[in-house]
């Protein structure tokens, strides 16, 4: 195996797998762990009495548990599965099959390079473990800014693992949401927020944005950037254009921020 870990550390979320489920507990095998098995004792799957545990966890289930305590000495894992709440399992199985799918990467990068996996690791993939806090952070990265990705890492391998990274994984985005205010009441009134609006959009410079009226005087601006930060700096442009073209012109106009 390519990848081997140890245990996992207090209070992590680990993906499991659910092995066999007694009156007392359920004992599961952590994915991410080389399979090694964790227990969730009865009182711990699920908040309240649990009258009959498989009414909650069942053989073959996957599950997110929340690490209670970990005895590496004697292999022993203590898991819960009610201290993890819907949004924390949402988006632990996703980095967890966003992970499933960097290692399968990394395989076709070897397998481009006619290497084995155990060398591909060797040369790459145990490094960027290192620099990323996973291997889909980093195929994300070299989608997302590959000037600066090759600026840091190079090698016999770069040119096929960035061919396998634009192939197969998207530049990640952020989305962030505004809502302006925009009234006049001059008699063109509706031409003067229309055009203020257009400069608003000119402002955006060709960067993913869009404008669409919510119910006249209220407008929401979205904007999608590979940060948060470069979609503030584009929301920042785009309403300060508008609204400093309609209250040029007599108008009034304001921006409200709706988080996404």
């Amino acid at each position: 195996m390519a990848r081997v870990r140890g245990f996992p550390e207090n209070g992590e979320l680990v993906v499991c797998t659910v092995k066999s489920v007694k009156n007392f507990g359920a004992f599961v095998s952590l994915d991410e762990y080389d399979d090694k098995e964790g227990f969730v004792h009865v009182r711990d799957v699920a908040t309240g009495w649990v009258k009959y545990i498989r009414d909650y966890v069942r053989e073959g289930q996957k599950v997110v548990c929340k690490v209670l305590g970990v005895d590496s000495s004697k292999g022993h894992i203590d898991l819960s599965l009610k201290a993890v709440n819907d949004h924390q399992k949402r988006e632990k199985i996703q980095q967890w099959k966003n992970e499933k799918k960097a290692e399968k990467l990394v395989e076709i990068v070897a397998e481009r390079m006619n290497i084995s996996v155990d060398k591909a690791y060797d040369l790459f993939g145990n490094e960027l473990l290192e620099d990323y806090e996973s291997l889909y952070d980093a195929f994300e990265s070299a989608v997302a800014d590959t000037d600066a990705f090759l600026e840091d890492y190079s090698g016999d391998w770069i040119d096929d693992f960035m061919e396998v990274a634009k192939e197969n994984v998207a530049a990640p985005s952020v989305q962030i949401d505004g809502i302006l205010e925009m009234t006049s009441s001059a008699p063109n009134g509706m031409e003067l927020v229309r055009n203020a609006l257009l400069k608003g959009m000119a402002a955006a410079d060709g960067a993913d944005a869009e404008i669409t009226c919510v119910g006249c005087p209220r407008y929401r601006v979205i904007v999608k950037a590979p940060e948060y930060k470069e979609a503030e700096e584009i929301m920042k442009d785009i309403s300060t254009a508008a609204i400093n073209d309609l209250v040029s012109n007599g108008g009034v106009a304001s921006l409200k921020r709706e988080s996404k």
